[in-house]
């Protein structure tokens, strides 16, 4: 093909059609030009598609980690709300040999901690090939939020609780603890000492209004995880 149109070069120039010449030479121009122009573009289009199946796949991964972080922080909430509901039948409750049998095990709802840690693989690894692989925009936003500023402030809010357990909890239960299992129970020599006022009821109630604030944060946590589980799956149909 190149020494064709060589070719036309040379007889055009050797018959002195100068004119013809400058117009071949323009057209030569202007299908070389086409030609990039094409090329650009179907490099373009295999950018798209590579970057639309790119795209795909991380939502995929994400929607999975963020399955699990919900199912991890639904049971956080729930243990939650359940110490804070022991917490108020212990503070309002009246002990004898009739209510300790409830009260060890409400007891065992207070005096425990969760551990969270969001799975965050797929999100690193969209930032890593950035965030303007997502092409919307309002997913973007929401990702970004939950990943870096939501996630934290959960982590933090167990985190607290643990912390409590560690700091005022088991000082308590090196003193007053007969039986202790996780979770479970927690029989005290005298159980009054939570009814009255005094260092482990400042615990009590302090413990219940972390756990309160704990859940008013992950659930705002969850809230976000479910719109951005919206929008994924409207991006993956």
């Amino acid at each position: 093909m190149i020494k064709f149109f060589r070719k036309i070069r040379q007889n055009l120039l050797t018959e002195n059609k100068l004119n013809k010449y400058l117009l071949y030479a323009i057209g030569e121009i202007v299908l070389v030009v086409i030609g990039i122009l094409i090329a650009l573009q179907l490099n373009n289009l295999n950018e798209q598609r590579k970057d639309k199946i790119f795209e795909q796949e991380i939502l995929n991964q994400i929607q999975e980690n963020l399955k699990n972080d919900q199912q991890a922080l639904e049971q956080i909430v729930a243990n939650f709300n359940s110490a804070v509901a022991a917490s108020n039948k212990i503070l309002n409750s009246e002990v004898s040999s009739k209510t300790e049998d409830s009260v060890k095990i409400w007891l065992g709802m207070v005096v425990q901690f969760d551990r969270f840690q969001p799975l965050t693989n797929a999100y690193e690894v969209l930032k890593s090939n950035g965030l303007d692989k997502i092409s919307n925009k309002k997913l973007r936003f929401l990702l970004g939020r939950y990943y870096d500023d939501e996630a934290s402030h959960m982590i933090k809010s167990v985190t607290d609780i643990e912390g409590a357990f560690n700091d005022h909890w088991i000082p308590i239960l090196f003193d007053e603890m007969i039986e202790f299992e996780f979770k479970k129970a927690v029989v005290l020599k005298d159980y009054t000492i939570l009814l009255k006022p005094s260092r482990a009821q400042n615990i009590l109630k302090l413990n219940r209004d972390n756990l309160s604030s704990g859940t008013n944060r992950i659930q705002k946590g969850l809230y976000t995880i479910e719109a951005i589980q919206n929008l994924i799956a409207l991006e993956i149909q």
